[in-house]
């Protein structure tokens, strides 16, 4: 225990020896996992966004003149049954002429000149939504070819640019992500190297002595981890404030974008996996910095 709390203590004490080092990987870190933590806002609030999105789209089935409603009733059931399908909507005739009226026909004259007719009567359908908007082209194809259905509206071009959309957010992440851990990985190695060049001569006699590498190498690893969990912590404070005023100037200035479906994810929702997730990268640089720029340093030493 002894030894333990020694190297614990010289893990703090190699912070302070060279705290402008230890400064500027903790500032490094820091803005590295602050834009982390910004791109995975925007990441992660697209995905939402393009998933609402793909939950609201589907086909239309429009079915013969004459189909009865027997017949509606058991093409819907088959609808229903396939392997991928969300939900099927029966829209009547009647509410398909309500709908129309009531977005299209606004003056009362055009309207008046209908009378009690519906030119809808046979365009009764079906609203089909998929579980996913992947497997859209396939169901609306198998759909199509069923019995009493006369045509299939579908969105394929609205499907293919969000299935485009959701590819390039998650490559242009990926890349970022990589970058940004590497550099933050840089800055660890360099202040861990900093701090062997310092106990060089120290380091050198202890291993003479009969120090094992462990209880060499664990001060630095514990300068490393405490790195990670400081130049964490930073970022993880500033992006709750930055994203619950974001959240709540959107609320306030933008009320009429959310009263019309356009929604973000919620502040506790995106932190409860965005915070284990810096603090996880914060410490795993650290350590993993350290460890493997201390196996390289203790081999340095021993050939010297």
């Amino acid at each position: 225990m002894d030894s333990f709390f020694y190297n614990i203590g010289q893990g703090f004490k190699n912070i302070r020896r060279n705290r402008m080092f230890s400064i500027a990987s903790i500032l490094t870190m820091t803005t590295c996992l602050f834009l982390l933590g910004i791109m995975y806002f925007v990441v992660t609030n697209l995905r939402f966004m393009i998933r609402e999105a793909e939950s609201n789209v589907g086909i239309t089935v429009f079915f013969y003149d004459g189909t009865t409603e027997e017949e509606i009733d058991s093409l819907r059931l088959k609808i229903i049954e396939m392997k991928g399908v969300k939900t099927v909507k029966y829209i009547p005739a009647s509410d398909a002429w309500e709908s129309f009226k009531k977005n299209y026909l606004t003056d009362p004259a055009l309207l008046e000149s209908f009378g009690d007719d519906n030119p809808l009567e046979n365009s009764a359908s079906f609203e089909v939504f998929f579980e996913d908007v992947e497997d859209h082209a396939k169901l609306a194809s198998d759909i199509l070819v069923l019995p009493k259905v006369r045509q299939v509206n579908d969105t394929r071009q609205l499907v293919n640019a969000l299935s485009r959309a959701n590819r390039i957010i998650s490559i242009g992440s990926s890349v970022l992500i990589i970058l940004l851990l590497a550099i933050s990985l840089f800055l660890i190695s360099t202040t861990i190297s900093v701090g062997v060049s310092v106990r060089k001569n120290e380091i050198s006699i202890m291993h003479l002595i009969g120090a094992t590498d462990r209880f060499i190498r664990f001060p630095f690893i514990v300068e490393g981890i405490t790195l990670g969990i400081i130049g964490a912590a930073l970022p993880i404070g500033i992006l709750y404030m930055v994203y619950y005023k974001v959240i709540e100037l959107l609320g306030t200035k933008f009320s009429v974008l959310f009263s019309s479906g356009l929604d973000v994810v919620s502040v506790n929702d995106i932190f409860a996996r965005l915070s284990p997730l810096l603090a996880a990268i914060g410490i795993g640089i650290g350590f993993f910095g350290s460890y493997f720029t201390m196996n390289k340093e203790l081999r340095r030493i021993r050939h010297l």
